[in-house]
């Protein structure tokens, strides 16, 4: 059976039972403690906790969802992989437990003629947990027979969230495989023969005090008891599709056999080869599916998480022996199989291509610079005597020039040296803490999300969003915090997160940028906000100043948006609107959103793209842009669910996560039309004016738009046309001329500044044979320091080689000569033959002058070249060197 045809049938099961089908969200998570979707039940946890009303009794899923925490696993053995799709049938207070496992009976062992997946009913094992007696009674009445039902610890069969709130014990059903994989005795005996497909979550408990997974207090029964079910995907295409793993089934095998056929390797002969072709085939589906959801690749976050899959994947094929482009190969085969699940990934695919491409492509050019990168620091590590590769070294290889770890590993051992991989490891273990750490500070303001869900879950309703309709609304202060404690009241000169409970401020979100204003009670305290957030679905914080008087947690207020400022950014999220839509009538379906900023007065769009944008065809997008302004076309917003926003045409955009219930912004009909939570203008001529300031490359497949909108584009413009003008009075052209008169100024001013220079050159060359000449001897090494002045680091490498040729090399000499380049202190040092001999490096001579300079150099022990940011200490450097010669000869260094 076909793992789409599988995953047909489950929703189709659920459906016909009362369920309503919810689409897949995003493989990015806006949930803030996570990077991306790990589980079917992450897009029902503000259901599952009660932090807001779920908006259907039941409910079922096929979810995407990623783990990377073991990539470096992937491929070694046949269970990890990191996209996986979890089938999940859920009931909010609905049934529980006799249902949810009569309906998982019925599913898995209906015969397939008659829609079911046709398992053998005797080949199924049940576990429950310890003392859920109620769980295996209803396992016995559905046929399982006793000795295949198995009671398990709070470790195997308990759920719950890690703090207190819902949690209940678990019950999982395992398929046997057979003695040929492993001994009898079910799960408790062999989870490799025993292979899990379904686990069923009985979420009845209200827990408090939990220390760990194993030790928590059970406060009481819940009022409203739910179910979370999952069943892996793959999983049970593995066992269906009669083949031994994951990477076998029809959705992923093919591409492992294109990576076979590419390399001319058999699947199944040789161990690590085998490994690699796995890397290929998760990491490729991996990529697919991300950039699917438009995440592109960077340096940070999802998008370095796809970077690393990529080059995962092309690593491994050039391990395989595949040194040309391997990606337009794989991805079309992976597309191919995936795409009957997800029919968008065909009608992307262009998109998806052009970026997996130029990120492969980006990445063989990396391989070449690095490799000359990592042959350089090999030799240094070896002419310093060293036989490893410092974790420092393998470190800045991998993050600087996203070169991988494990080619370092294996480049290192073919020349010989070893690398401090625990070195290694330490630092990516404190980069990954700091992004966490960062991640959470930018997403939650640094508080603790689990504070923020408690307040929620006490207030007696989410807070009501009432912006759209007027800039300010009278409300009633829910709760006041102070440093994160909740108080009963705040004074002027603190700082203070506001609940209310309902607000017209716009919580930062979308692009677009939080609302300022003010909140005053009627005892005339005031509070000045400057900034908005959402930290969980439901509940807007407000955070500002008191300015004066006290504030009073249940006091009656005023709040009331700061609407210049408002009305100047939804001017520019309309303007990001048209220039979404003008880009994508003239560079294609492929230029989609990948990011936004809407400020006031200004905008800032990256969209995906793998070439770079001609500068007229920048021209020509803003002419249309302000073409649609001055068309005073309607701008409207329209609430429907989200089937029917999508049948309309509305375009959803990729990474973005959207409720049952959606907002379509129109802009003159169906020309334009998002789905968009933030404020726009009425029409489009309130927009005023956009003026496209820049465009430019953010990374691979990435570009970016920054524009201005409204006054601050015509405040810009107007000082653009004061400095035209007095260009024009300057050098004596009209406008049009400009260009071309400016551009012959620019050619004389080069060639000038080249005359000088040649000048300047010869006067310092022709200065060698004195400064030969003046060679002093220290200890019996002939020594030349001079300070040449202005000169160019070429130019003194010349003069050194020069100075070093006349002194011969019938005694060791040492030359060193330092000047000013462009404001920065620059010296040159070389040794001949017979000072080398004597143990001179030049090498150790720079390094030692660079750093009395401020700054640092290096070099071979003939001639080396160092530099600072001090050029007033150009005298102390050249008499250091002289002196590190004499304690380097004598002994005394």
């Amino acid at each position: 059976m076909q793992t789409a045809e599988i995953r047909r049938r489950w929703l189709e099961f659920f459906e016909s039972r009362g369920h309503t089908v919810v689409p897949s969200a995003s493989l990015v998570s806006t949930d803030p403690s996570l990077m991306f979707t790990v589980a079917g039940m992450v897009p029902f946890i503000p259901y599952l906790t009660a932090q807001v009303p779920a908006p259907y009794k039941r409910a079922t899923s096929v979810q995407k969802c990623l783990r990377t925490l073991d990539i470096e696993e992937v491929g070694k053995t046949t269970r990890h992989g990191t996209f996986f799709q979890m089938n999940g049938n859920f009931s909010f207070g609905d049934y529980f437990k006799r249902e949810a496992i009569d309906f998982a009976w019925a599913l898995l062992t209906t015969p397939q003629a008659d829609g079911g997946l046709g398992f053998d009913p005797q080949r199924l094992w049940v576990t429950v947990y310890l003392d859920d007696d109620e769980a295996e009674a209803l396992w016995r009445g559905i046929g399982v027979p006793a000795e295949r039902i198995q009671r398990r610890g709070k470790a195997d069969n308990y759920w719950q969230t890690g703090q207190p709130g819902p949690g209940g014990p678990c019950s999982e059903i395992y398929y046997d495989r057979g003695p040929e994989f492993g001994a009898e005795g079910g799960p408790e005996a062999d989870e490799d023969r025993y292979i899990e497909i379904w686990n069923l979550v009985f979420m009845q408990y209200q827990l408090s005090a939990v220390r760990s997974k194993t030790d928590f207090d059970v406060e009481g029964e819940l009022p409203a008891k739910n179910i979370d079910t999952g069943m892996g995907l793959e999983r049970v295409a593995f066992l269906l599709q009669g083949v031994d793993n994951m990477y076998e089934i029809d959705e992923v095998r093919p591409v492992l056999d294109r990576a076979a056929q590419l390399s001319g390797k058999r699947y199944g002969a040789v161990h690590d080869d085998d490994v690699r072709m796995r890397v290929v085939a998760d990491h490729v589906r991996s990529a697919l599916m991300l950039i699917g959801d438009g995440v592109t690749p960077g340096n940070e976050g999802p998008g370095y998480v796809l970077r690393r899959l990529i080059r995962r994947a092309v690593r491994a094929m050039r391990l395989l022996g595949v040194e040309e482009e391997a990606l337009p190969h794989l991805l079309p085969a992976s597309m191919e199989v995936m795409s009957a699940s997800y029919p968008d990934l065909r009608r992307d695919f262009e998109r998806i291509a052009s970026v997996a491409y130029a990120e492969e492509d980006a990445f063989r050019r990396t391989l070449v610079s690095g490799t000359t990168l990592f042959e350089t620091a090999v030799r240094q590590t070896k002419s310093a005597g060293g036989t490893s590769l410092s974790g420092e070294r393998a470190f800045a290889l991998h993050d600087t020039f996203g070169f991988p770890i494990d080619l370092t590993l294996e480049m290192a051992a073919e020349q010989g040296v070893s690398v401090d991989e625990a070195g290694f490891r330490r630092l990516m273990a404190e980069q990954r803490d700091r992004a966490k750490a960062d991640a959470r500070a930018k997403r939650a303001g640094g508080a603790d999300l689990s504070g923020y869900r408690a307040l929620l879950e006490s207030l007696s309703a989410p807070v009501l969003f009432t912006g759209y309709e007027q800039p300010s609304s009278e409300a009633r202060v829910s709760v006041l915090l102070v440093a994160g404690a909740s108080t009963p009241a705040v004074r002027a000169g603190e700082d203070v997160e506001v609940v209310l409970d309902r607000t017209p401020f716009y919580a930062e979100g979308g692009g677009q940028l939080a609302d300022h204003g003010r909140i005053v009670s009627a005892s005339g305290a005031v509070v000045e906000v400057h900034d908005v957030q959402q930290p969980v679905r439901g509940l807007y914080v407000h955070k500002g100043t008191v300015t004066s008087g006290e504030l009073t947690a249940g006091d009656a207020v005023h709040a009331e948006v700061d609407a210049t400022r408002r009305r100047s950014i939804s001017r520019a999220h309309t303007a990001t609107h048209l220039v979404h839509q003008v880009l994508r009538e003239h560079l294609g379906d492929t230029a989609t959103q990948a990011g936004s900023e809407n400020a006031p007065g200004r905008l800032r769009f990256d969209y995906s793209s793998s070439a770079s944008v001609a500068g007229q065809v920048v021209q020509d997008i803003e002419a249309v842009v302000n073409a649609r302004v001055t068309d005073d076309l309607e701008v409207r917003a329209d609430v429907m669910d989200r089937e029917s926003a999508l049948n309309s045409g509305a375009m959803a955009l990729f990474g973005e996560k959207y409720g049952d219930r959606v907002r379509v912004v129109s802009i003159g009909g169906d020309w334009s039309k998002e789905l968009c939570g933030g404020t726009h203008t009425l029409t489009t001529t309130q927009v005023g004016l956009v003026s496209i300031v820049s465009e430019s490359s953010i990374g691979s497949g990435a570009r970016r738009i920054e524009a201005l909108v409204g006054d601050d584009a015509y405040a810009f413009l107007s000082r653009e046309h004061v400095l035209v003008n007095q260009l024009t009075d300057v050098v004596k052209a009209r406008p049009e001329e400009l260009p071309d008169r400016i551009g012959a100024l620019m050619t004389r001013l080069r060639d000038a500044e080249k005359e000088i220079a040649k000048l300047r050159a010869g006067q310092v060359l022709a200065a060698a044979p004195q400064v030969a000449a003046a060679a002093k001897d220290t200890f019996g090494v002939s020594v030349v320091v001079h300070d040449a002045g202005a000169a160019s680091a070429d130019d003194l490498r010349t003069l050194v080689l020069d100075v070093r040729s006349r002194l011969g090399n019938d005694r060791p000499s040492v030359v060193a000569v330092a000047g000013v380049a462009k404001d920065r202190p620059v010296v040159v040092v070389a040794t001949n033959e017979e000072a080398r001999r004597w143990g001179v490096k030049a090498g150790e001579l720079v390094r030692g002058a660079a750093k009395t300079l401020g700054g640092g150099g290096g070099g071979k022990d003939d001639v080396a070249q160092g530099g600072g940011q001090d050029a007033a200490k150009v005298g102390e450097a050249l008499a250091g060197i002289e002196h590190a010669v004499g304690q380097r000869v004598t002994g005394s260094a």
